[in-house]
């Protein structure tokens, strides 16, 4: 089944014209017509989960701000769409924007509708010049659709860190892209401007035409009972045929690996796998044999699906030099407003340089420990505590290879 991809083959389904061929604000008036507690509703008991990463119920964020809107009488409501993706392995939500924008903008207007939001806002990823040209060109075909609704495309600045959602409305609003304090109350919304907002990945917002077109029950008919529906999920690095598939969730991580990906490249043999994306936990080779993709199982091995961004590793790469790699990327894009974190990467870094440069001895790996308690849990936003379990997941899983470079 497909629910976002369905017109990524379809020659220039990017233009409006090609896209309302093939089904695109089909019925939009009869949905809007629809009482817009009954578009949440849908979209709630479909079960459909923020594919940014997390992986929360949309539905629940979505009764949330509404709740909270009603019960503040907030005179102003916002939708704002992530599409910073930078997270290394992740290449998804470009597919969405380049070849079928006119879905997320269908996906805009109904769920503005379902919320009650007065306008929407689309925060794209700097280096993403075709992406936003593209998606800009397509809010302009679709004026007649928007109804006056209005769709505001921001590009980012480069910043990694502008993709943890509340950075991201920071920097909406013309701030430096630092995470904002948690509230104690979980149930209070997001803020942008001052007025309540829901912040949803690309993927998500663009998946709800199909829930509200085909009914929640279609939705999950497909997908596993706690992770129903489907997913873009990517796979790179040692693999034959790199791609990005829609696929239901629960699908078995070692079979989209061989049939999609081609298997693994040059006659070697798989020896590890990043799951959702680089700030997912590393899995060795037996978990992949047992993993499929969809949250519960990541969540067994001490990982997480994220965005289903799967990078590959065969039996020749070394690990404490792809974790020197990824440190390197984590220290520069740390926003430096933790100590904590600020800190702990780069020393983090250090230590990793020492060993693979042949300069570390046992205690390091104790010291590597260390910072990853001092980064777990102590800091504003989870840049910190994914780097913790990034560590963690290699000095844990892969300590042999390790201590051979301290050995030798």
């Amino acid at each position: 089944m497909q629910v976002v991809s369905a017109k990524f083959d379809i020659k220039n389904a990017n233009q409006i014209e090609v896209a309302k061929q093939h089904g695109a604000y089909s019925n939009l008036k009869q949905i809007l017509s629809l009482e817009p507690s009954h578009i949440m509703d849908l979209v709630d008991k479909s079960g459909l989960r923020g594919k940014g990463g997390g992986g929360g119920s949309c539905g629940a964020k979505w009764k949330n701000m509404v709740a909270y809107a009603s019960k503040t009488n907030a005179q102003k409501r916002y939708l704002v769409i992530n599409g910073d993706e930078s997270e290394p392995g992740t290449c998804k939500d470009k597919y969405i924007l380049n070849l079928d924008p006119h879905l997320l903008i269908e996906g805009i207007i109904i769920s503005a509708h379902g919320l009650g939001a007065s306008r929407a806002f689309v925060y794209i990823r700097g280096e993403y010049e075709r992406e936003f040209v593209s998606l800009n060109n397509a809010i302009k075909e679709a004026k007649d659709e928007l109804d006056g609704f209005e769709i505001v495309v921001y590009k980012g600045a480069g910043a990694y860190v502008c993709g943890e959602k509340t950075a991201l409305l920071e920097s909406i609003e013309g701030k430096r892209g630092h995470p904002r304090l948690k509230p104690h109350d979980k149930k209070e919304p997001d803020f942008l401007f001052g007025s309540p907002c829901v912040v949803n990945n690309v993927e998500t917002i663009a998946s709800v035409p199909f829930i509200v077109k085909n009914g929640w029950e279609a939705y999950r008919s497909f997908g596993t009972e706690q992770s129903p529906g489907a997913m873009l999920f990517q796979v790179s690095g040692c693999v034959n045929s790199p791609c990005v598939k829609e696929l239901p969730f629960g699908y078995k991580m070692i079979d989209f690996i061989n049939e999609f990906g081609g298997g693994v490249w040059r006659g070697r043999e798989l020896k590890a796998v990043i799951p959702g994306g680089s700030s997912a936990a590393v899995l060795t080779k037996d978990e992949v044999l047992k993993a499929t993709l969809d949250y519960e199982s990541l969540k067994e091995f001490k990982s997480a699906l994220g965005t289903g961004g799967m990078m590959v590793f065969d039996d020749s790469v070394s690990m404490p030099n792809v974790l020197l790699n990824l440190l390197e990327f984590y220290t520069e894009e740390s926003c430096g407003q933790c100590t904590p974190c600020r800190e702990g990467c780069g020393w983090g870094l250090r230590v990793v340089e020492k060993i693979v440069h042949g300069e570390g001895k046992m205690s390091d790996l104790q010291t590597l420990k260390d910072i990853c308690y001092m980064l777990d849990g102590k800091t504003v936003c989870v840049f910190a505590p994914a780097v913790k379990d990034v560590i963690m997941g290699f000095i844990t899983k892969f300590e042999s290879e390790f201590k051979a470079l301290i050995n030798d």
